[in-house]
């Protein structure tokens, strides 16, 4: 997908090809949250590993080439086994951030039944 936005001459031709089944405004968004994403841990992979990719532009192509592989999503979160837990989706597992700054909770519950209404 990133990939595909790489080598479009826009983002919305890019939208097109990747979401023709949604609206385009829709499929934008769609494409932009995850390219933001991509880049970013991108960007974090560069600094982590500087010793293979100091040079290497934030770019999917640019990874692609430096390890001479064509799945390089796969191949980078092998790599980053390790720091995966500090890597923000979608390549690593950190939750996503809040619009406040702050990480989203689990948003889990106790298992079990429903306590019973208050009473006031």
């Amino acid at each position: 997908m990133v990939a595909t936005l790489e080598h479009s001459k826009s983002y919305e031709a890019a939208a097109d090809v990747l979401r023709p089944d949604i609206l385009l405004p829709g499929a934008l968004r769609w494409l932009r949250r995850r390219v933001q994403r991509v880049h970013a841990a991108l960007v974090i992979l560069r600094g982590a590993f500087p010793q293979h990719f100091l040079e290497c532009p934030a770019t999917v192509s640019a990874f692609r080439s430096q390890l001479e592989i064509i799945p390089v999503l796969p191949v980078l979160r092998a790599m980053a086994e390790v720091p995966l837990a500090e890597l923000p989706a979608p390549l690593g597992f950190r939750a996503r951030l809040e619009r406040g700054g702050e990480h989203r909770s689990a948003g889990q519950h106790k298992t079990g039944t429903d306590p019973p209404p208050s009473t006031r």
